[in-house]
């Protein structure tokens, strides 16, 4: 009877542990387990292609305005169009002081960072593709509702949603980057559908040049344009819900032999593909990882930079341009801003150990250009243009920061968390830098300025240590490793989702 109580305990205990471990294996795992799959050089480029055309035209319509949908295209097309409406009439329709204005630039990050987690948890909980169509139907939504607004509460709200509603997109984005392509891969596809965002802003400048010329006392100009952008990200949702994948395990074009082969492609990351589980431990190691705050860290710091967003529009009227010229102008920031990514992206993906360095040099020009915005003279103002122009390469650090983030964190849950921990410090960033733009720094902004250039030189040198920190630590495992310390289990073939500081093989990316 005792024989028979032990063998009917080990065999429980067998039955739990192997419902745990099928618990804790990553999806990947689950898809590839038992199959010996080898892939040759053309047979992984030809999934890589086919990949590209599915996923990229989509992703990067989500980052063009005509579709306004994703990550920071929803949320920089919208910033635009802010800044676009401080021209075009709104702040007069709704009787904003430049407080105020600067309020609708803030609140939007307010409400990003006090749901930035709960959405990243629910990014994990719930299929990727589909949560991420939902918040763009929303965002549509309230977008729409802007052109009814008449007052700075009405504004207010609205922006209040759009914020909860960008709170997926953007760590959304990150966790299909690093689902379907390899760590060398994710610099560049992020950069792709990042620099979309210069398409946006050249698209919206016409836009908004258009909407200047329709005669109609009922509707104004800032209206049109807030109302042209609602219809085509609702337009946008409906393209998500039926062709975005949740992940490559599922993805509708690819047939179950590719899947299985694009599972295998990524196995180089170590970082696993989803893991629906929510791990603790993961959570406690995130946040007591240095890595994690280093990055959060660089995230608000750089994102006072990107207050120029909404500011665009009226720092080139101050310059001394026209409306009209102001409007067409802005066009400009999107060819700059394209050509800068592209620059920028491509080389960090071909720079052996470079990413962190080209997003140093990136600051550069920024801080050269924002440092003659605030000291040529005022009536020189080709030349304050074009420093202006120059200035725009401090977007680049944080595109090639997205992806090595990325890339440098394994196991699912540790990975939302990461990305929500960076993304809150970003909307910290974002939220307290439209206070700099004060009216009492107008007309040349010389305070806002210099503090974007004192920031991008604080931003290069967190950049550095996280850089050194992160050399140190393959330093580290590697002598653990020459020594035969053993500290955890492999991270073995079965492509289980263990977490970075478990798996001895795990090598940070600088």
């Amino acid at each position: 009877m005792s024989d028979a109580r032990s063998k009917s305990s080990a065999t429980d205990e067998k039955a739990r542990g192997a419902l745990v471990a099928s618990r804790d294996v990553d999806i990947g795992a689950e898809l590839t387990a038992g199959k010996d799959v080898h892939l040759d050089p053309e047979e992984a480029l030809r999934l890589r292609r086919k990949l590209d055309w599915h996923l990229l035209p989509l992703m990067c319509v989500m980052y063009f305005p005509d579709a306004f949908a994703a990550a920071q295209s929803i949320t920089f097309a919208d910033k635009i169009a802010l800044g676009q409406s401080a021209v075009l009439g709104i702040i007069k329709s709704n009787h904003l002081s430049a407080n105020q204005f600067n309020w609708l630039g803030t609140v939007f990050y307010l409400s990003y960072l006090l749901f930035e987690y709960p959405q990243s948890l629910a990014l994990q909980r719930w299929p990727v593709g589909k949560w991420l169509s939902i918040n763009i139907f929303i965002w549509a939504i309230a977008l729409l509702c802007h052109a009814a607004c008449k007052s700075f509460g009405g504004l207010f709200s609205v922006r209040f949603i759009l914020g909860i509603c960008e709170g997926a997109i953007t760590p959304g984005f990150m966790i299909v980057t690093a689902m379907f392509y390899t760590r060398t891969e994710q610099v560049k596809r992020t950069g792709y559908w990042f620099l979309m965002n210069g398409f946006g802003v050249i698209f919206l400048g016409l836009v908004a040049f258009g909407c200047l010329h329709i005669q109609n006392t009922g509707f104004e100009p800032w209206q049109w344009l807030v109302t042209i952008i609602g219809i085509l990200t609702l337009f946008t949702s409906v393209l998500f819900w039926f062709f975005f994948p949740d992940s490559p395990t599922n993805a509708w074009f690819l047939t179950p032999e590719e899947r299985v082969k694009v599972v295998v492609r990524v196995r180089d990351n170590q970082a696993g593909v989803e893991n629906k589980t929510f791990k603790m431990e993961q959570v406690i190691e995130a946040l007591t990882d240095p890595k994690t705050w280093l990055f959060a860290l660089f995230a608000a710091c750089s994102n006072i930079w990107n207050s120029i967003t909404n500011q665009r529009q009226i720092i080139l009227s101050l310059f001394g341009f026209s409306l009209n010229q102001t409007t067409l102008l802005g066009c400009v920031d999107g060819v700059v801003e394209i050509v800068v990514i592209y620059f920028g992206v491509t080389v960090a993906a071909r720079w052996r150990n470079g990413k962190a360095w080209t997003a140093i040099l990136s600051y550069v020009p920024t801080i050269i250009g924002a440092v003659l915005v605030a000291t040529l003279p005022g009536t020189n103002k080709v030349g304050l243009l074009f420093c202006y122009w120059v200035s725009i390469w401090g977007i680049v650090p944080f595109v090639i920061f997205l992806s090595w983030a990325g890339m440098s964190t394994s196991g699912h849950t540790k990975r939302v968390t990461v990305n929500a921990i960076v993304l809150i410090a970003y909307s910290v960033g974002n939220a307290a830098g439209p206070f700099m733009w004060q009216a009492k720094y107008k007309p040349r902004n010389k305070v806002p300025f210099a503090i974007i250039s004192a920031c991008s030189v604080a931003s290069a040198l967190t950049l550095l240590v996280t850089r050194q920190y992160l050399a140190h630590q393959n330093k580290k495992r590697d002598e653990e490793a020459a020594a035969g310390v053993d500290k955890g289990d492999k991270y073995d073939e079965a492509f289980q989702d263990l977490t970075d500081l478990q798996n001895r093989e795990f090598r940070y990316v600088l």
